[in-house]
């Protein structure tokens, strides 16, 4: 079997590409380093309040002190937890609706209007009612969180299972094919790349919308640190559960983007 080696041209392409791979890295490094440099020196010389904007070094402290008593690790769980089991909701509610009104044409057209109307809505204004409805607990924030992402989720879907290729539906038709087979063998198949899109569009909004619960209806998650640090004016543990969940946000987009590289189109 004969291998194939790269050219002078490909091999000088490539190590360009790692070069430039490798500039960006450094240079994202250097721009945070030089951020949080800007912001101690800052605080460290009266140019700001560190009271008020906090600064590195009081965040680190904060994080060290949660981490000895092991609090933070207890509401950084809860709300990885509570993202990811929305999450998991969104996704399975989404697909099995979008399929719905994708195989019945009048079910689509009587319910599109009203998934347009939910999903403008802001979600933020369903929060009181659903702790009315449901008590203050950890199914008032879940509930809440999947308001936020399904709706979008499902009118993605939909248009893009809409937008599938005719002529391959056609096809398995031609050949006595049933709907059930167009669903398993074109439709789901050719909208793989969709979904994963659309999970890392939600992954996000699943996590939005937990924060947007904990502020409501939680003692514990970092939402709940949020509004507890500013009601008592700890802006150190305001600043640093923003910051966890800045790391737990791309931690979970990593993930999707990791699934997505496994995953053969």
């Amino acid at each position: 079997m004969i291998e194939s080696h790269p050219t002078t041209a490909q091999q000088a392409f490539i190590e360009k590409e790692k070069l430039h791979r490798r500039n960006v890295k450094i240079w994202r490094i250097m721009m945070l380093v030089l951020l949080l440099s800007l912001w101690e020196l800052c605080a460290r010389f009266d140019i700001i309040d560190d009271f008020i904007f906090s600064s590195p070094s009081r965040i680190t402290l904060c994080f060290l002190s949660m981490v000895k008593d092991k609090s933070i690790f207890i509401h950084t769980g809860v709300t990885v937890l509570e993202t990811l089991i929305s999450f998991s909701l969104v996704i399975v509610f989404g697909l099995l609706i979008s399929i719905l009104l994708w195989s019945s044409r009048s079910v689509s057209e009587v319910l599109e209007p009203y998934l347009v109307m939910l999903n403008s809505l802001p979600k933020s204004a369903l929060a009181p009612i659903l702790i009315v409805w449901l008590g203050n607990n950890i199914k008032t924030i879940i509930v809440a969180s999947i308001s936020v992402a399904v709706f979008g989720c499902i009118m993605t879907l939909y248009t893009g299972f809409s937008q599938t290729d005719p002529d391959k539906i056609k096809l398995i038709y031609s050949l006595g094919g049933k709907k059930k087979d167009v669903l398993l063998k074109v439709l789901l198949p050719s909208s793989v790349p969709l979904i994963i899109s659309n999970m890392k569009v939600n992954i996000g909004l699943c996590l939005v919308g937990v924060i947007i619960g904990e502020f409501l209806a939680a003692n514990k998650g970092l939402g709940y640190l949020i509004i507890y640090g500013s009601q008592v004016f700890k802006m150190d543990l305001v600043v640093m559960s923003i910051v966890i969940l800045c790391i737990v946000s791309a931690v979970l987009y990593q993930g999707i983007s990791l699934l997505e590289k496994k995953i053969k189109f």
